[in-house]
């Protein structure tokens, strides 16, 4: 068998992305400088992200059949992000996000339509051959159900010699208090800027320190703030700080939080050490905010 991989699990939409010069106003006619289609979801762009990097990783999440998800399917296929555990749902809409990207600010206004696509269940994670992976990611969705699923590795791992352990990666992304569940789960804990302000922190530092008594014993607990960098705590309760990389012009934001996440499990998953981690992440965020879409992340 290869290397083993990194499951990321959580949703997978149609981004369609129309760049604009300015951000229009309520109830005008403006033409876009340019629309494109693009595979979207966080758990699917960080796939895309892991693979560019040279992870190979695996995708599970649900999709309604139909030309969209062809569309979507072929881009998976693009970047060898294995999707044996795609779940179908015949009868439902595929979601869809339509996206306005500013290129004077780089700014991302996201309008989201998600109307009875079931999220993946503790069943379709049954299938999961839990032997193959070394890391599996959750993008914090239908929390309760999530739970049980990690609780399924929890399980494998106690019956495992350590080096063989799954590692637990969760992104607390959206300020939904069922997401909050999660806290305690993960060996690597994703909060974001904006459960961050939602819970009264006004910087990362600070959301770790009040945060950081909800992980589990031994837990990381990370934060990224923006063009501020990112900062990170780990059991020793030290804090770690990586400055933002900005490019040369802010392009497009649109998956920024979903390339950090990736690229610092990329970087944990072969080792390194927690602030090369977070550094890691930070230049490859910077980057991409530079470029549309994903594909110049990596240097060659």
């Amino acid at each position: 068998m290869g290397d083993k991989k990194i499951l990321c699990i959580g949703l997978v939409c149609l981004d369609i992305i129309n760049v604009v010069d300015k951000y229009p106003e309520e109830d005008t006619d403006t033409r876009c400088l340019s629309q494109r289609w693009q595979r979207g979801g966080n758990a699917s762009n960080s796939c895309t992200v892991l693979s560019l990097l040279g992870a190979p990783c695996a995708f599970l999440g649900s999709l309604s059949p139909g030309p969209v998800a062809d569309f979507v399917l072929a881009d998976f296929l693009r970047y060898n992000i294995d999707i044996s555990l795609l779940v179908e749902h015949a009868e439902c809409s595929f979601p869809a996000s339509v996206v306005i990207v500013n290129v004077r600010t780089g700014s991302r206004t996201i309008l989201h339509m998600n109307r009875n696509l079931p999220d993946a269940s503790v069943e379709d994670f049954a299938k999961v051959n839990l032997v193959e992976y070394k890391w599996i990611h959750w993008e914090g969705r239908n929390a309760s159900e999530q739970v049980k699923m990690i609780q399924k590795v929890e399980k494998y791992n106690s019956t495992v010699p350590e080096p063989c352990r799954i590692t637990i990666s969760v992104e607390i992304e959206k300020t939904r208090e069922e997401l909050y569940q999660l806290f305690p789960y993960g060996d690597v804990v994703f909060v974001s800027k904006d459960v961050a302000t939602c819970m009264g922190f006004c910087c990362a530092a600070d959301a770790l320190r009040g945060l950081y008594g909800r992980v589990k014993k031994g837990a990381v607990l990370i934060c990224a703030w923006a063009e501020k960098g990112a900062d990170a705590m780990g059991p020793d309760g030290t804090l770690v700080h990586s400055d933002a990389f900005p490019p040369p012009a802010l392009v497009d934001t649109l998956g920024a939080g979903d390339t950090f996440n990736a690229s610092v499990i990329y970087s944990l998953s072969n080792g390194k050490a927690l602030q090369e981690a977070l550094s890691f992440g930070c230049q490859i965020a910077g980057r991409k905010c530079g470029i549309h879409g994903y594909d110049g992340i990596v240097s060659k």
